[in-house]
């Protein structure tokens, strides 16, 4: 099984729309990875330049040791499923899952077998008979995946499979996805706008906008270290809040309307930045309504109160901007209530004012 390595790959068309530029990037053998971000940021057309269905504009695609960016789809070894699911509607079940074995003249007796072991993994063997039109949309897509393992191709790839779903759907086919990467020695790349799958799903995570890559790490340190704004505000649900603060030249730091403080830890970038303004992030986990240890606090009204069950989320005006708070279970305030907000120094993230770089390194 090899390793995939994207190398400066950019993709550019003919009105000049540049959907990927000089993006670099490995995925390990056997790793889930999963490319995210908001629509137009080029991830569907990185991934069909890896299929072979896009041609590469500048840059290599390597399999091992091998420069595939001339090799036809075929012959790259790759399994892709789509979010319509491409199924042929004049074909039964068995079919569908059994085309791609057939075009490569299998023996009808191996065919057989593999088509069944798979249909029973993936709780299929009841409707090989069946059309696609017989089917509920969880049930093409898990015949759209079995299609593809039929095929036990050496690398996955899923183009937002599951948006055509329901909500309670998509939470049992990530469960599928994840099982399915636990039993196949195969490695697989996902395609995803729903950050929250994009959490759930990879061993790592590629963040692209505007077709640059932006960070890629494991879940944990994207949600807790992200490498600049576009990321904190993209990762999460609901995003980090950011509000602008005021370094001053002994270090204090001040936000409108706010408690003066100083951070500990301070990082090297932001002590570097005094007497200007720089973007101070918390998460809504991260605002309490009443201190708890050292914290700053900041004079709030209650906007609107979400109630969802396992979870509230309250949203604020402050004198330095909107700010969402998160309640554990079903705890409530009344619109326009008045509080002091607080957030713990250590669980503060620093960006650039300018950039939106993260501010990292030992400081003073």
């Amino acid at each position: 099984m090899p390793s995939l390595d994207l190398v400066s790959v950019s993709k550019s068309y003919g009105n000049g729309h540049r959907a990927v530029d000089r993006l670099s990037l490995r995925v390990e053998p056997g790793e889930l990875l999963v490319l995210v971000g908001p629509s137009g940021c080029g991830k569907s057309s990185l991934l069909r330049m890896i299929a072979g269905l896009e041609e590469v504009s500048e840059g290599e695609i390597r399999f091992g040791d091998r420069v595939v960016n001339e090799l036809p789809p075929r012959d790259r070894d790759v399994a892709m499923v789509f979010q319509n699911y491409a199924l042929y509607p004049h074909m039964t079940v068995f079919q569908n899952m059994a085309f791609g074995l057939e075009l490569r003249k299998r023996p009808r007796e191996e065919i057989d077998r593999v088509v069944r072991e798979t249909a029973s993994m993936l709780g299929l063997e009841t409707m090989l008979s069946r059309k696609p039109r017989e089917l509920s949309g969880g049930e093409r897509q898990r015949v759209a995946l079995g299609r593809a393992m039929v095929r036990k191709p050496s690398l996955f790839l899923f183009d937002e499979p599951l948006s055509n779903l329901d909500a309670r759907l998509r939470v049992q086919m990530r469960a599928e996805i994840h099982r399915l990467h636990h039993r196949l020695p195969a490695t697989m790349i996902y395609v995803t706008h729903d950050q929250v799958e994009a959490m759930t799903l990879g061993d790592r995570i590629a963040v692209l906008q505007g077709g640059v890559l932006q960070q890629v790490a494991d879940p944990h340190t994207l949600y807790h270290r992200p490498a600049n704004r576009f990321v904190a505000g993209f990762i999460g649900s609901p995003p980090m809040n950011f509000l602008v603060a005021r370094v001053g030249d002994d270090g204090i730091v001040s936000l409108a309307g706010a408690e003066a403080f100083r951070p500990r830890p301070a990082p090297r970038g932001l002590v570097d930045r005094r007497g200007g303004d720089v973007v101070m992030g918390v998460r809504p986990e991260d605002i309490a309504l009443a201190a708890s240890g050292p914290g700053a606090g900041i004079p709030a009204t209650l906007d609107v109160a979400e109630p969802l069950g396992n979870e509230t989320l309250l949203h604020w005006s402050t004198p330095a901007g909107p700010l969402v708070s998160r309640l554990a279970g079903e705890q409530s305030m009344a619109v326009g209530a008045r509080a002091t907000l607080h957030f713990a120094f250590e669980k503060l993230r620093w960006f650039d004012a300018e950039t939106g770089s993260a501010l990292e390194g030992e400081g003073a």
